[in-house]
């Protein structure tokens, strides 16, 4: 990866709760045209001490507390949100790819659910009983089974090429798991779970943030740190070979804040020491970048 300011090593870790899960899955090629990244615009920094301020300011100070917290932490970690109010959205180190792990689960019931779109009918019962258990209890069988039946890679590069991802690509030899992705694609993932311009139906959109909202309580780490109580989420974690065993955890999902602010939020990270330390990284990273936005979105 090339360097760039939030590339920097992460500085400390963490006591490990392992959730044991390993991925062992099959995923799919290739991404698609869509709209641009959230990128922050170069701007004036602002001290630590000073209130949040308003214009876009607020990326440059957020930028700068992201660099403290992970200045020296091993690993690598990117952040994409947007709260659906004002607007306002933030992106840190956009060039990040890491592997998908189970987050991958929702993309998967999303592919499924276009398919049955496109065919003019709803979703089967045991289609019904492998998205619910692909998202509620991250089950890899049953994630296996949706990739056979959306048509394996070209089917869910057909669902990529719709939802409008471009940073997605399938992982090697086919393990679903495997696929890569950034922050960016993830929330561009969220959105259309959220926004009436989706391709998928209102119905669809409620159904899929439906089985995110009902994710089994020891899974339910993540992106909620930054939620009270309405929260739908998913979470993978992987450790992988080729980072020495390192953990990559991700989280995204659409959360709501104790001031009422709604908030589409993906943390993608990977090469922790342990998953404990790398759910630590994640949802620290999710506090604290809602929590400024918070207080941007208050005083617009």
């Amino acid at each position: 990866m090339p360097s760039q300011p939030g590339t920097r090593p992460l500085r400390r870790t963490l006591a490990a709760s392992v959730l044991s899960s390993s991925l062992l899955i099959s995923c799919s090629p290739a991404p698609a045209p869509v709209p641009a990244p959230l990128v922050p615009r170069p701007v004036a920094a602002t001290t630590p001490s000073a209130p949040a301020p308003r214009g876009p300011s607020y990326r440059k100070a957020l930028t700068r507390s992201l660099h403290r917290y992970l200045d020296d932490l091993p690993g690598q970690l990117s952040v994409s949100v947007r709260e659906l109010s004002t607007g306002l959205s933030y992106t840190y180190n956009h060039r990040l790819r890491t592997a998908t792990a189970s987050i991958v689960k929702v993309d998967l019931v999303v592919a499924l659910l276009l398919k049955a779109q496109r065919r003019h009918r709803g979703l089967t019962d045991w289609e019904r009983r492998s998205a619910a258990r692909a998202v509620k209890v991250s089950d890899n069988a049953a994630a296996s089974t949706l990739w056979s039946a959306i048509g394996g890679a070209p089917g869910l590069a057909a669902a990529h090429r719709k939802l409008g991802l471009r940073d997605t690509t399938p992982g090697p030899g086919g393990a679903w798991g495997a696929t890569t992705t950034s922050a960016a694609d993830q929330l561009r993932l969220l959105t259309a779970l959220t926004s009436p311009k989706s391709p998928l139906s209102a119905k669809n959109r409620r159904y899929v943030l439906g089985l995110m909202s009902e994710v089994t309580p020891e899974q339910s780490w993540g992106v909620s740190a930054a939620g009270r109580g309405d929260v739908a989420l998913k979470n993978g974690w992987l450790p992988r070979p080729r980072d020495g065993g390192r953990w990559t955890v991700n989280s995204i999902g659409r959360v709501r804040d104790r001031h009422g602010h709604t908030y589409l939020i993906a943390v993608i990270s990977h090469r922790h020491r342990t998953m404990g330390a790398g759910v630590k990284a994640v949802e620290h990273v999710a506090e604290l970048v809602t929590k400024a936005l918070s207080k941007v979105a208050d005083r617009t």
